[in-house]
């Protein structure tokens, strides 16, 4: 009788184990006739640039988290200049940032002349690494930008204690973590000022959007004069003065993407929990092979904005490369992540950030150089990004864990093949994608 032989990778001539349509799993945002409703009711209505839904909206957000204040944005870059901005900064302070984010996170501060320090990223949770930060304070160190990246809070206790001995105000850019808690506080209000991007692949989108918290009226204030003329009239101090003018840029979120923002944060607790449910049951499994899935420690509810998981060469008998195009032949929608590193990009490295930041003679430019951040750069190097499976059966799940179990267990075979010297010889960066704040 014939032996039983456990089925080749595809890689290897074998059929691919994943075999379900992952269209409807992986759709998003998830909309429905309710969203639909929304928008036309503004339609209808024809009030198509002041609205009351963009007050109903900010009333919302402000009872989701807590916060005091709510100012709505047409995305979240000008939520995040808006933040900068309320700080009142002088130019030539430095702001400590990742260069592991989307670019938004880091260019707005330019405009307002401050100066991004790029820090290293820790390996655990992927946010800033406070040891690094330290490093990098000088005398005119004013603020941190804390990122919580893909969903998973950062190590707050730590940064909370450099800001405090340094009297630095923290912006968090809370843009992929909408429901996410550390220490049973929302995101979004773990700093001074807290910024949500509602962009198309968001958690709680709006096609394009952002948010702007505070529980300073200070800084609430400032963030209306410089983006919302129509409310400085509104304001509660002699700024009332700037009503015919604003500070020159307007940043108000269109009604009909404030409607469908209402809608989408309504069921945002439901959307996140399924999305958590597919991911955790897949990160459980994933971890028995091998690979790190930034599970989240028992004090914090992490969020997938997007699914990340790190590659570990000790385990996995695979360069990463081979490992990518081998999971890709199964049928698995796998990829580097699609953020390149800030410090590393053209508009820095090449001195172009001068065309916006102006600087005073006693202030030196500063320099960017590409290779430095050596451990957030090897740590890039090992990410592989899933699908976040918002809407996935468990069967589709299943034959993702399946082409990862074969795909390994059979990854000496495939390091051996020509389609691995192939793959290996056409592996090249991951670029960045315009799908941030």
């Amino acid at each position: 009788m014939g032996e039983n032989r456990e089925p080749l990778p595809a890689i290897l001539g074998g059929t691919p184990a994943v075999t379900l349509d992952q269209e409807e799993a992986n759709r998003w945002p998830l909309l429905t006739r309710e969203d639909e409703q929304a928008v036309l009711e503004i339609l209808r209505d024809g009030r198509l640039s002041i609205h009351p839904v963009i007050r109903e909206l900010e009333e919302d957000y402000a009872r989701f988290t807590g916060m005091d204040y709510a100012l709505a944005h047409n995305n979240g870059t000008a939520a995040l200049l808006a933040a900068f901005f309320a700080l009142d900064l002088e130019p030539g302070d430095e702001i400590l940032v990742p260069s592991a984010t989307f670019w938004a996170s880091a260019l707005p501060m330019l405009w307002v002349g401050a100066v991004p320090v790029f820090c290293e990223s820790e390996a655990d949770r992927l946010g800033l690494d406070p040891a690094d930060m330290e490093k990098k304070i000088t005398e005119r160190t004013r603020a941190i930008v804390v990122v919580h990246l893909w969903g998973l809070p950062s190590r707050m206790t730590e940064i909370y204690e450099v800001a405090k001995k340094n009297n630095l105000k923290i912006i968090e850019d809370a843009s992929h973590t909408h429901g996410a808690m550390w220490r049973d506080r929302p995101c979004g209000t773990l700093g001074d000022i807290g910024v949500f991007s509602l962009q198309g692949d968001k958690l709680a989108p709006a096609g394009e959007g952002g948010i702007f918290l505070c529980r300073d009226y200070e800084y609430y204030e400032r963030a209306v004069l410089l983006g919302d003329i129509t409310r400085i009239i509104e304001l509660e101090t002699p700024a009332r003065r700037f009503a015919a003018t604003s500070f020159g840029i307007k940043t108000r979120i269109a009604p009909m993407s404030a409607a469908l923002a209402r809608i989408q944060l309504k069921h945002l607790p439901e959307h996140n929990r399924r999305r958590n449910n597919n991911l955790i049951y897949l990160s459980e499994k994933l971890e028995e092979l091998g690979f790190h899935t930034f599970m989240a420690p028992s004090h914090i509810k992490r969020v997938y904005f997007e699914y990340i998981i790190r590659f570990n060469p000790d385990r996995i008998p695979l360069s990463l490369p081979v490992l990518l195009k081998a999971l890709q032949m199964e049928g698995c929608q796998v990829s580097m992540p699609r953020y390149p590193l800030v410090h590393q990009q053209p508009f820095f490295t090449e001195g172009h950030f001068q065309s916006i930041l102006r600087l005073p003679g006693n202030v030196p430019v500063p320099e960017y150089a590409p290779d430095t951040l050596h451990s957030t750069m090897v740590g890039n190097q090992h990410l592989v990004k899933l699908p976040s499976f918002p809407n996935a059966e468990k069967e589709l799940l299943d034959q993702y864990v399946a082409a990862f179990e074969r795909v390994i267990r059979h990854g000496v075979e495939i390091m051996n093949s020509s389609a691995a010297l192939e793959a290996d010889s056409e592996s090249t960066p991951s670029a960045g994608e315009d799908k941030g704040g």
